[in-house]
């Protein structure tokens, strides 16, 4: 009944006029936005049929280019390696590593296994040599994402919290690993980040005085735009890898069946049984402890800013190295910093080599019999310079380094500086374009305990500077 009255009015003179003007309304509509609609749509096409491991760039003399980096590192894992090699690198490019470069990887972005997740973020955030020995358990080749952006390096602060979720031991007391990451915006590494074993893949022969170890790690690939670095394992074990391909090992839901349960070999079980299963905030079905919603809650307090709970560093009753002997403390208020800090060295460092010897004590010795025969002698010789070139430090240039020093030292941030060059010692001879160093700076800003770090780590106070003037001049 509606349908026909709405016909019958739609035939009358006023009706049809106001067909014609809707027609006409419509058409201009399209007249009018059709153009830009064409051209979104367009637009739209190119942004999500462009492949996502490649990418259009501009050099900076203004040539365009294609950065293949991605693809031409996967295609030379396929080319390159054997076809049982094992390739470490973070979640984010396992399924394109087993996809293009048709290579087994150690994790991919099926990440619901955290405990896994976190032991490959422990491998990249511990010191080099500690990495070393879970490694060469896991894998034969590591891949890590270079060239700055979002690339691993970047990432790294996130993977040590993620590895501190579960081994509690990498960062104490601090669930956001604040002493894991960056001093400032042009990513000066903390002393702990400048130890990992992720900053030394990164910034291998690239950085000053930062290197890997040739005895644990070999460069054998770098992509064009230095987006991709690959590191061949050294000394990998052989029982390892020969207990995890054997099938006895694994552990299926049926016999024959293609789903099977990963299992660590024997020589990583200590460390596993180290790890603390992480209840997240998400896991419903999961009972959490007391610790575990600590823990939570703690870690959402830091991130937000809050900062972290006195107690967490605060010295306890049952401390051993805690002394509130009254004289033993004026004692200690009695000293330089410089000196204050050496005692604090001293006292890491005989910590540290307990540390080390307990892991040296739990270690396999090394079998000489056990190692992955290195027969490819690949690798990428880091440039060596000429035999004519002059010895002594860097020649004087105004670097992003040489603007941090004089920074640190103008605000007078003592302890930022004495943990960065107490990583680098190198760092005390930098010099300025004008031959002027930390040393000036310090003595310019009369900044005393400064100058007493810079000389305890043998700096010359006699060197000038372009003008000939000495460090201890800028005092006067």
């Amino acid at each position: 009944m509606v349908f026909e009255q709405l016909t019958e009015s739609a035939d009358t003179p006023a009706g049809q006029m106001m067909r014609k003007g809707g027609a006409m309304v419509f058409a201009l509509i399209l007249l009018t936005n059709g153009p830009d609609f064409y051209s979104y749509c367009t637009q739209m096409a190119h942004g999500m049929s462009q492949p996502s491991i490649m990418f259009k760039a501009t050099l900076s003399n203004g040539q365009p280019v294609m950065v293949d980096d991605y693809r031409e590192a996967y295609w030379w894992l396929r080319d390159n390696t054997q076809e049982d090699a094992r390739v470490m690198a973070w979640w984010d490019y396992g399924y394109q590593l087993a996809g293009i470069a048709n290579r087994t990887t150690i994790a991919d972005g099926n990440t619901w296994n955290h405990e896994h997740i976190a032991t490959l973020g422990r491998c990249l955030v511990s010191p080099e040599k500690e990495a070393h020995r879970i490694i060469r358990h896991l894998a034969d080749y590591v891949l890590i994402w270079t060239g700055g952006g979002g690339d691993d390096l970047a990432k790294s602060p996130h993977m040590a919290r993620i590895g501190n979720s579960v081994f509690n031991d990498i960062c104490p007391g601090d669930p956001t690993c604040s002493k894991f990451g960056f001093v400032d915006r042009q990513m000066t590494p903390t002393p702990m980040m400048a130890k990992s074993l992720l900053f030394k893949l990164h910034g291998h022969g690239q950085m000053p005085g930062v290197t890997v170890d040739p005895e644990r790690f070999r460069e054998v690939f770098s992509s064009k735009y230095q987006k991709v670095r690959i590191y061949k394992v050294l000394k990998v074990s052989k029982k390892s890898k020969d207990w995890v391909a054997d099938t006895a090992n694994w552990i299926c839901d049926a016999p024959g069946s293609w789903y099977c349960d990963g299992q660590y070999p024997p020589a990583l079980q200590d460390l596993i049984g180290r790890r603390k299963n992480f209840a997240q905030l998400e896991d419903f079905n999961v009972k959490r402890s007391e610790a575990d919603d600590e823990y939570n809650k703690e870690y959402m307090r830091r991130m937000s800013g809050e900062g972290g709970m006195e107690d967490f560093n605060a010295p306890s009753d049952d401390d051993e190295d805690y002394d509130d002997d009254e004289e033993a403390q004026e004692q200690q208020q009695k000293l330089s910093r410089v000196e204050k800090r050496k005692l604090e060295k001293e006292k890491k460092k005989k910590e540290d080599a307990e540390k080390e010897a307990a892991r040296a004590e739990a270690d396999v010795p090394e079998d000489p019999e056990d190692i992955v025969e290195e027969d490819d002698g690949q690798g990428i010789e880091l440039e060596v310079p000429p035999e004519d070139a002059p010895a002594g430090p860097a020649p004087w240039a105004d670097t992003p380094v040489t603007t941090r020093l004089w920074g640190l030292i103008h605000a007078n941030d003592y302890e930022q500086l004495a943990e960065w060059i107490e990583a680098d010692p190198s760092l005390v001879h930098s010099r300025s374009a004008d031959g002027r160093g930390p040393l000036w700076w310090a003595h310019e800003y009369g900044h005393e305990d400064i100058v007493e770090l810079l000389t305890s780590y043998g700096i010359d106070g006699e060197l000038v500077d372009e003008k000939g003037m000495s460090a201890k001049e800028m005092a006067q």
